[in-house]
Parts: structure tokens; sequence; C-alpha cells
């Protein structure tokens, strides 16, 4: 076989072509992992919902409604979780900044505005600190939230006068985390009056496992 002059021309038609290919490859691998990735996220998403509103606790859990709201540059998406008809409260997920982008908390909150749990679904702050997070707020952790209400309770870090110990050597992410649940529950309250965008309807029911 004769071998290719190494002129410009054919340089940029392998050039070109090399390119073409890894473009067809990569395309492939991302409609072939595509829907695995959007079920990991979706059971991650329902796991967490119940994990917010029962604690744990067996149980069928349903959701009813799913609204997208948009407040202070912010998507709030509130999940309103039913259980044998009656609605338990309302979960709300939203994604700030801390000390890193892309801190997505996932809060529980009952019909009174309660806070019943919490879930980080994503995080990208350092581990060891802003990641400590998704068990610094915990029931009996000494950021402990569970049970405060943002409505009744300065939920804000001690540093700045608040009722919440922030997580040692990392007030920004607590800062921020603070944040996102009391911007979830405002969220929640002007959830009738604010503009709705892409706002959906759809049930869901989930069974929850019993507690470990």
């Amino acid at each position: 076989m004769k071998k290719l002059e190494s002129t410009l021309p054919n340089m940029v038609i392998v050039l070109t072509c090399v390119s073409l290919i890894s473009a067809t490859l990569l395309g492939v691998m991302q409609q072939l992992t595509k829907e695995p990735i959007a079920q990991i996220e979706r059971q991650t998403l329902e796991d967490g919902i119940k994990k917010v509103m029962l604690g744990g606790k067996a149980g069928e859990l349903t959701v009813s409604r799913t609204d997208t709201v948009e407040m202070d540059n912010t998507a709030f998406i509130i999940y309103t979780a039913e259980q044998g008809g009656v609605e338990l409260g309302k979960a709300v997920k939203a994604t700030v900044t801390g000390f890193s982008p892309g801190l997505t908390v996932l809060t529980g909150f009952d019909v009174e505005g309660n806070i019943l749990g919490y879930e980080i679904l994503a995080t990208a702050e350092t581990p060891g600190l802003g990641a400590k997070a998704d068990q610094w707020f915990q029931k009996g952790a000494k950021g402990d939230i569970i049970g405060k209400n943002p409505g009744a309770n300065n939920m804000t870090v001690s540093k700045d006068g608040g009722e919440v110990d922030a997580i040692t050597a990392s007030t920004i992410t607590s800062r921020a985390f603070l944040k996102a649940v009391n911007m979830e529950y405002k969220a929640i309250s002007n959830a009738a009056t604010e503009a709705t965008t892409g706002a959906t309807t759809k049930t869901e029911a989930y069974e929850t496992a019993e507690a470990e």
C-alpha cells in the first residue's frame, strides 16, 4: 500500500477524518449513557425525597405534584408529598453556590414549615470540610436543624448571630447551605402567589424501605 505523502492537504484530510470519527464515537457513547445516567439521577432523587420526608420510616409516599418556581435567579423544584391521600408536606430542591458552585440541597418540610430532613444531592465542596454538610446538620449532630422552622428560628450560623453552629473551618459552605434551606422555605411560602415556570403535575408512588 502506497504511503500517504506528508503534505499539508493530506494532513488536513487525516486530521479531519480523525475528528469526525472521534465526534461520532463520543456522540454514540453519549446516547448509550444518557438514559442510564438519567435513571440513576431519578432514583437518587426518589430516594432523597423518601429520606427527607419519612426519615427512613416504612410506608408509601406519593409525590402528587411537582412545581418549579423561579425566585432570586434560582430555580426551586417543589415536590408535594402525600401519604394515604393526606399531605405530609413538601420537599424542595435547589442548587446554590458555597465555597465552590454546585451545592444541590433537597429539604423536606411538614405542612407547618418545620424541617423534617435534608439531603445533599450534589456537591463540589472540599472533601473533609464543606463536604461534611451531608451529616453536620442532621438530627443529633452539632449543627442540628431538624425540627426547626425557618419562619420562627434564626436559621443562620452562630457567627452571624444565628442559632446554627457552622461546620468547623467551613463557614462559607455552612452559610450557603442555610441560605438554601431558608430560600426553599420562602419558595414554599410564596408558591401560591409567585409566578410559576414550567409547572407540572404528576403522580408517582414510592415504597419506602425499612429503616436500618
